[in-house]
């Protein structure tokens, strides 16, 4: 049998978590498959997805937000097939920055303005569909580093926007 992977989480900080993967195992391992799971504002689960080669690794995942859960899932791929999952948890360190301030104005039938207050030198991310179901699920998106973007939509429709 393949045990699944060890995850150590070496370190973490505001924005970035360290870990190590191993197995405790002589099956030979190719690589590994690891997601970064973390809650966008309680309506949207956002992914990463690292492809990592090798045996033994530690790996730095940078560009995460403060004071955020995360669920880092891995498994190992070997000589013999996959293993099960592996989880860890860990939480950011840091204040958590606050919720923009959103403003969607329509310029036309098709093109939306959304304008939002918050900190310089961060990246926004700009959600927005037609449902409560389609925007947790599989929204339209886009992102900026500026305070405005205007983003373009079906004719005769009603939108929800997130930032």
């Amino acid at each position: 049998v393949i045990p699944p992977p060890v995850i150590h989480i070496e370190s973490y900080s505001e924005d970035s978590i360290s870990f190590s993967l191993k197995m405790t195992t002589n099956i030979k391992v190719s690589g590994y498959v690891v997601n970064i799971y973390w809650t966008f504002d309680t309506h949207r689960q956002e992914k990463r997805t690292l492809i990592i080669e090798g045996e033994k690794s530690i790996q730095k995942v940078a560009n995460l937000t403060a004071h955020t859960p995360y669920e880092i899932s891995a498994w190992a791929k070997t000589e013999l097939g996959d293993s099960p999952l592996s989880f860890v948890h860990v939480v950011t360190s840091g204040t958590r920055p606050a919720s923009p301030s959103l403003k969607a104005k329509a310029i036309n039938q098709t093109a939306v303005e959304c304008s939002w207050t918050g900190p310089r030198n961060v990246v926004y991310g700009i959600f927005y569909a037609t449902s409560f179901l389609e925007l947790y699920r599989s929204p339209h998106n886009s992102t900026t580093s500026s305070h405005n973007i205007t983003v373009l939509v079906q004719r005769d429709e009603q939108y929800l926007f997130l930032v």
